[in-house]
């Protein structure tokens, strides 16, 4: 019996095709699932949806309670998730080393960022509501939404600040600079792209999560005056909306407005990191 060998330079055109036929595919899915809710839901969407209160549960109204809701916890998560994640970041590139407790750090961050979305929602009801007395609020949701940003932010930051060559670092510790300055004016600036970029995937995770927050937003479709009042963000109420059988035209019209957030972050991120990559680069 014998086998034909396929030649490297074949292999390498059907690997080639594989990997073009695997983007297309991806990018046909993403066009296909976004595609269908934008066009389920854009009928909904109206001046008086994005600015009304909701009206029975939901069934008739708008959902501009949601949409500062959803505001509140992801700003509430990003300012929390943010200083903190890319801190550890930098301590563990730039300070730490390697040891056994550096390890340990990375592993816990990545079991973290394992945990089903659930488990931190539990987590947030027995921790933030009931032990420190927060109640349903916004401020717990957001809290919650923190913890589950923060594996992601720490990973892709601390990727980021490796990634910056070391000639880098030589050159300004050579001109005169000590570590800190080294780090903050040099490092960070160059590793600002990857951290951004791992920021807002911190971010999308923390604004389209609706079991993490089920247990401690309250579900209140008032508008909510303060971080400490209950709310229902946007993926809650399509949560709600969907599984309840409200509304299944006002659940697309929530989709779609989500989406477009998303799409709306996602894109002026990527505009901002460019424009910066250009400027680091001179262009």
């Amino acid at each position: 019996m014998s086998f034909r060998i396929i030649s490297p330079k074949n292999a390498q055109k059907i690997m080639k095709s594989i990997f073009w036929a695997s983007g297309i595919l991806t990018i046909i899915i993403l066009i296909v699932i976004i595609g269908y809710i934008i066009l389920k839901g854009m009928p909904v969407i109206s001046l008086e949806f994005l600015l009304a209160d909701p009206i029975d549960s939901g069934r008739a109204g708008g959902i501009a309670p949601m949409i500062v809701s959803s505001i509140y916890v992801t700003l509430i998560a990003g300012i929390v998730a943010a200083p903190l994640g890319v801190g550890a970041a930098v301590y563990l590139s730039e300070y730490a080393g390697e040891s056994r407790l550096v390890k340990l750090i990375r592993f816990g961050a990545e079991t973290l960022a394992a945990i089903p979305s659930i488990v931190f929602g539990l987590f947030g009801l027995s921790f933030f509501v009931i032990f420190l007395g927060m109640g349903w609020s916004l401020l717990s949701g957001g809290l919650v939404l923190a913890l589950m940003a923060l594996p992601t932010i720490f990973q892709v930051a601390e990727v980021s600040i490796e990634s910056v060559p070391r000639s880098y670092r030589e050159g300004s510790l050579a001109l005169g600079a000590n570590k800190w300055e080294t780090v903050y004016r040099v490092v960070l600036p160059a590793a600002i792209p990857g951290i951004t970029t791992g920021v807002i995937l911190g971010m999308a995770r923390a604004i389209s999560e609706a079991a993490a927050i089920l247990f401690v937003v309250g579900s209140a479709l008032a508008m909510p005056a303060s971080i400490f009042d209950p709310g229902r963000p946007l993926p809650l109420h399509l949560f709600v909306m969907a599984t309840e059988g409200i509304s299944l035209d006002n659940a697309y019209g929530t989709a779609a407005v989500l989406v477009i957030m998303l799409l709306v972050i996602t894109v002026l991120t990527n505009t901002f990191v460019e424009r910066y990559r250009k400027k680091m680069m001179g262009r």
